[in-house]
């Protein structure tokens, strides 16, 4: 069954997007990504030592396995956000990037009108543009008609792990999108994954839940197989959620 993720150019089995930050070491964070069958991997360009190779992460992650979706975390304003994606280009990154504006330095919610402003500038620029945005339909609408090649709505504040707190938002956004949706931040274990995929999410992109799991190898695994579960769940067709009960085994019709 061909049902591949397709964002912009690009196209890939797994629908789990994994990051690279706060793992214990850059080992671990290798066999996760292992362990997750991801084929992207986000990466934080702000936060890269390139003076160092030991402590440069691009160096830990299989190429041959992953696509790295740079990202602008770390970023205030549309200028560096602008600045950050070009300089991913500049050192031979591929031309996409995970736009991201942060409005709040205490909540990270992001801030739609920089980030709005950065995208268009980026679409202009050839670049396939992922925004990272609020789960809200007004929001998720502007981006996609600003050319963005797929929505980014969060589940939860970044590194919350609280899960998908207004699943009828997703809902809505999903139900309105016209590009693939992405639920991104705020997953915590791999029933949230599932529930976003559920939902009909075209994919999930995660980091804490895994980096910070007592064993991360295995929430990486636990994480692959819950958004396969999801995403399998919602291409079968849930039934219908009745008031009563509705006997397994019905006498009618029943053989004799």
């Amino acid at each position: 069954m061909d049902d591949k993720l397709k964002i912009g150019k690009f196209e890939f089995n797994s629908r789990l997007i994994i990051g690279t930050g706060k793992y214990a070491d850059f080992g671990i964070m290798k066999k996760a990504h292992e362990a997750s069958g991801a084929e992207v991997v986000t990466v934080a360009i702000r936060r890269i030592n390139f003076d160092n190779p030991k402590e440069n992460l691009l160096n830990f992650i299989d190429k041959n396995k992953m696509t790295i979706l740079p990202n602008t975390a770390g970023c205030y304003t549309a200028e560096e956000a602008i600045r950050t994606a070009r300089l991913a280009a500049e050192i031979g990154l591929p031309k996409w990037v995970k736009l991201e504006v942060i409005g709040d330095q205490k909540t990270l919610m992001p801030d739609n009108e920089e980030t709005l402003r950065a995208a268009k500038v980026l679409v202009k620029e050839g670049f396939t543009v992922l925004p990272y945005t609020n789960d809200d339909i007004v929001a998720c609408k502007k981006f996609e008609e600003a050319g963005a090649a797929a929505v980014m709505p969060l589940g939860a504040p970044i590194g919350s792990g609280q899960g998908i707190l207004n699943p009828n938002n997703i809902r809505i956004v999903l139900e309105n999108a016209k590009v693939p949706i992405i639920v991104d931040a705020g997953v915590g274990t791999a029933s949230d994954a599932t529930i976003a995929m559920e939902l009909g999410a075209d994919g999930v992109l995660l980091n804490t839940g895994v980096a910070l799991a007592k064993d991360p190898v295995r929430m990486a695994r636990a994480m692959k197989l819950a958004v396969e579960s999801g995403r399998d769940a919602f291409l079968s067709g849930r039934i219908p959620k009745k008031m009563y009960a509705s006997a397994s085994s019905p006498i009618e019709g029943t053989l004799k």
